[in-house]
């Protein structure tokens, strides 16, 4: 995630599920919540932080969803989970365990999926592996 100002990225550690957030290009760790509540974000990827605490089910692990992209508006928030399903929020979601605006089961058994706004930030596009034979 790059914030407007282009001076800010916000990067996820995996391993222990924390924003983390960096200057650009010192790659100084900004450890400050008032600043870094401050920052207005350009883009939008991922899924930890207020504002997309919506978008966990009452019953997902940390694991489940895979992906977050915010549309150019700022308005959507598009996910992909563990469960083959491409679901679609207001954004931002501050709110626990928010109902989805659209979802789409896209497969039946659990796979990793990528999804992003591509062609004017109008579209959703997802990527899958290929299922094993």
């Amino acid at each position: 995630m790059y914030s407007k100002c282009s001076v800010v990225i916000s990067k996820v550690s995996t391993g222990s599920y924390k924003r983390q957030v960096y200057e650009v290009p010192s790659g100084k760790q900004l450890v400050d919540q008032a600043v870094i509540d401050r920052i207005t974000w350009a883009t939008w990827t991922s899924v930890l932080g207020d504002e997309v605490i919506g978008i966990w089910s009452r019953h997902a692990e940390k694991a489940d969803v895979n992906c977050a992209c915010v549309s150019h508006s700022g308005i959507n928030l598009v996910t992909g989970d563990d469960f083959g399903m491409v679901k679609l929020f207001d954004f931002p979601c501050p709110e626990k365990f928010v109902r989805t605006c659209f979802c789409i089961v896209t497969i039946t058994s659990t796979v990793d999926i990528t999804v992003l706004y591509y062609f004017s930030r109008r579209y959703v596009m997802g990527t899958f592996p290929s299922p094993s034979l």
